[in-house]
């Protein structure tokens, strides 16, 4: 019985950087999550933000609804959950007891998430094939400028990783010349008023 059940779990694909693009593992986008920017902004929170660990339903309903009291922003946040559940298919979003939730392991994978491992690992150029342009660039939450705040942030983070890790790229002398002039015409593209390039 259990293996059915894992059998039905299908690995989603999220593409943050750059183009959003939230595809299953056939290949089908899911549009309908794509449409509901504060339920796929949610799906995003818990990809970013150490998606191995679980995420109190208190702190996301004052991240995701603010404005609203306990008892609507509580019913708000489980019907996205219910949403999500639908759309992206059997234990994605699991929750690990009344007050938690977050994302089933291996469940997702999120080209941020494997950008941010590959400069750890120092597969930089890996690390800048992923990264196709910035964090969810235009994406906007209404009503939670707690969640705007994050993603501002998250996007000059992943932002200057990337720079960091072209100018390195650059500056390494086996990193062959057709490789650093790309990687430095592109840093410099990218930031062109950084004072350190």
């Amino acid at each position: 019985m259990g293996d059915s059940h894992v059998a039905r779990r299908m690995t989603l694909s999220l593409r943050v950087l750059g183009p959003l693009e939230l595809v299953g593992s056939d290949g089908t986008e899911v549009r309908r999550v794509l449409q509901q920017p504060k339920r796929l902004g949610l799906l995003a929170y818990f990809a970013l933000r150490s998606p191995q660990r679980f995420h109190r339903r208190d702190a996301l309903l004052a991240l995701f609804w603010p404005d609203l009291d306990t008892e609507h922003a509580r019913s708000a946040l489980r019907r996205s959950l219910y949403f999500l559940r639908r759309e992206l298919g059997d234990g994605i979003v699991v929750g690990r007891s009344e007050e938690e939730v977050g994302l089933a392991d291996d469940s997702l994978r999120c080209d941020a998430a494997e950008f941010e491992a590959a400069v750890k690992q120092g597969d930089l150029d890996r690390a800048l094939q992923l990264y196709r342009g910035h964090l969810l660039e235009g994406f906007f939450v209404a009503g939670a400028p707690d969640v705007v705040d994050w993603l501002d942030g998250e996007r000059t983070r992943l932002r200057d990783t990337a720079l960091l890790a072209a100018w390195t790229l650059v500056e390494r002398e086996d990193t062959p010349p057709a490789v650093s002039l790309h990687w430095g015409r592109w840093a410099a593209a990218t930031a062109p008023d950084d004072e350190s390039n």
